[in-house]
């Protein structure tokens, strides 16, 4: 079992801060910075840009301080006799600076890493277990995935907002006019932006978030073809029928039958 020695989020250090341990922490060290910071391992002098994080290994002598102020980090300490064995088995680098691929989801998770932490109770120990071994799995697989180009990053987290809402709501009609005004973009960069981020566009996205929800609703309930057409946003079930059969290949009532 994995367990946390001790977890912080979001603190703040108006005057900035150094850390040394020349010895290492003696534990797994995890620093999310969220700030500009240099960091010294084993004698190298590294870098940390801002959205930034480096896990320590328990024996790495290693130095951190802010290069701006006010200095931003969330972080933790863990143990574990599992630790070593899983982050050979992730390929995880430590003990340099890795960008972070989603550093809002990443704050989140240490975020609720302390949570849970401070709340204590019977389970806590193995919620705590699992919650690291899914934070360290997310980071691995987010360095494997290809980076987000670099002019489109910045809309990275709105659109992803966008996209949740289009699955989410598969009932709502959207325009993609609508859309683009709510990050402020036009309706042709928001297209390009939107196809660049997750390689599709986003009038594809619209129309598999209501055959997803459409298949969801024939594998799992009794309700009509023009019920379920209706649920999904169409305004007419002739419509909702050629589009099932064009981008599934089958009749909504052939899939109910075969399901």
């Amino acid at each position: 079992m994995i367990r946390v020695i001790n977890c912080g989020y979001n603190y703040i250090h108006r005057d900035g801060v150094r850390i040394d341990r020349p010895a290492g922490a003696g534990n797994y060290a995890f620093v999310f910075f969220r700030s500009h910071a240099e960091v010294i391992v084993g004698g190298r002098r590294l870098s940390a840009a801002k959205n930034s994080y480096v896990l320590f290994r328990p024996s790495t002598p290693h130095a951190y301080r802010h290069v701006e102020k006010p200095f931003v980090n969330d972080w933790f300490h863990c143990e574990g006799a599992e630790m070593e064995a899983l982050l050979e088995e992730l390929g995880f680098a430590c003990d340099e600076p890795v960008k972070a691929a989603f550093p809002a989801s990443l704050t989140r998770s240490i975020m609720e890493l302390q949570h849970v932490n401070r709340l204590g109770g019977p389970l806590r120990d193995g919620i705590v277990d699992l919650d690291l071994r899914s934070l360290l799995l997310k980071l691995s697989n987010w360095q494997q995935l290809p980076p987000l180009p670099e002019k489109t990053e910045r809309y990275y987290r709105q659109l992803l907002e966008i996209r949740n809402e289009l699955y989410s709501s598969p009932q709502t009609a959207y325009s993609v006019g609508q859309l683009a005004a709510k990050v402020n973009l036009s309706k042709s960069y928001f297209q390009h932006v939107y196809k660049e981020l997750f390689g599709c566009s986003v009038s594809a996205d619209m129309i598999n978030g209501r055959l997803e929800h459409a298949k969801y609703l024939l594998d799992n309930s009794s309700l009509s073809i023009a019920a379920i057409a209706k649920m999904c946003g169409y305004e007419n079930d002739t419509h909702f029928m050629r589009q099932f059969k064009k981008f599934v290949g089958e009749t909504p009532s052939g899939y109910k039958k075969r399901s």
